[in-house]
């Protein structure tokens, strides 16, 4: 039977708005990200934000439905994995990883790319909330900001980040230390003698970037070399990139004798340009990659690189959604991984003949 339940209405009085966690995000200045942490005790908030937060929401008279947010937390053995693209071959040997793990906890995967654009990140966000997913292991697109991260938030479900850090996000995360493995590379060039050093990097607005780029620009500071602007250059993350840039470097009037690429699939691209040029990788010009996919050991001659562990990123990812899923609740974890400098054949002394001393 269908019981109707009716109020008297004063005709004169505005409909009232209902109240949301926008509503309350809002009114004290913070996300709905954080409000929607701070109605379910979460650690990750201050606690002085999460009184605030409750104090608003009993203001402005908003309920917490604490039934659809046991809804919320049924499982149905799935997980989504958000990449920003999956061209880039480190993403792709992290995924088998991920999967592995999964599939040994009886999860099944749902893998979606960004393009890394954020409007379609928030596309790939609405179609992950709609399948009602346990959880999301997230590479974001550039520029992500923790408000972009709502739509999971809002639908209670957790998610761990992976490589790609976001500003102001407190949530679990996993990477390489990026500034650090640059720093190895530049001590490994700077000990065989090379004094003009160039850095072929990703996007500024990647937040890999950004660190790798501080570790370079600390090097120089660090060690009294010069910060020269036309040793920097910046560009998408792919092969096409390194082999261009390497040319421009090469050509200058006082060029570098060695190049730190942001990434394996850079470097590569660098080694074609440099042979493309008539200059031998290894011999008269050092090259160091970061991540040392499968294929650094297989190129002619093998890529130094910094090896920044893929495969470990994406099980410690796996690991760390799975915690956040059984225990929602619990203590924000972030893990910096250690990269290790992997020396191959394409670092050598500074040539006799060259100038950059």
């Amino acid at each position: 039977m269908h019981i109707a339940m009716s109020r008297i209405i004063d005709p004169f009085q505005q409909r009232q708005k209902p109240v949301t966690l926008q509503t309350i995000a809002s009114r004290i200045g913070v996300s709905t990200a954080t409000v929607s942490l701070a109605l379910r005790d979460s650690d990750s908030v201050a606690e002085a934000t999460r009184e605030a937060v409750k104090v608003a929401a009993r203001e402005l008279g908003y309920i917490y439905n604490r039934s659809a947010a046991s809804l919320r937390t049924s499982s149905t053995g799935i997980i989504g994995v958000a990449f920003h693209h999956l061209a880039n071959p480190f993403l792709v040997e992290a995924l088998t990883a991920i999967e592995r793990s999964a599939s040994a906890q009886r999860r099944s995967v749902i893998v979606a790319a960004m393009a890394d654009d954020r409007q379609r990140q928030r596309e790939v966000f609405e179609r992950f909330k709609e399948y009602r997913l346990d959880g999301v292991i997230l590479c974001s697109a550039m520029g992500s900001t923790v408000e972009d991260l709502e739509p999971l938030v809002d639908a209670g479900i957790p998610i761990a980040l992976m490589v790609r850090e976001i500003k102001g996000a407190i949530i679990d995360y996993v990477g390489s230390d990026n500034a650090r493995g640059v720093t190895l590379a530049m001590q490994h060039l700077f000990d065989l003698g090379h004094r003009r050093i160039a850095m072929i990097g990703g996007p500024s607005a990647a937040t890999t970037s950004f660190a790798r780029r501080e570790g370079y620009r600390r090097f120089l500071a660090d060690n009294r070399l010069p910060n020269d602007p036309t040793l920097e250059t910046e560009g998408p993350m792919f092969a096409e990139t390194g082999f261009l840039a390497i040319q421009r470097l090469v050509q200058q009037d006082n060029p570098p004798t060695a190049a730190v690429c942001f990434n394996d699939a850079m470097a590569f691209g660098a080694l074609n340009g440099l042979r493309f040029m008539g200059i031998e990788p290894g011999r008269d010009f050092s090259v160091v990659g970061f991540d040392d996919l499968k294929e650094a050991a297989l190129v002619y001659p093998g890529l130094t690189t910094i090896r920044s562990g893929q495969m470990e990123i994406g099980e410690r990812a796996t690991k760390l959604l799975f915690s956040r899923i059984a225990d929602p609740d619990g203590p924000v974890r972030q893990i910096f991984l250690r990269p290790e400098l992997v020396v191959r054949g394409t670092t050598a002394p500074v040539p006799v003949r060259s100038t950059g001393a």
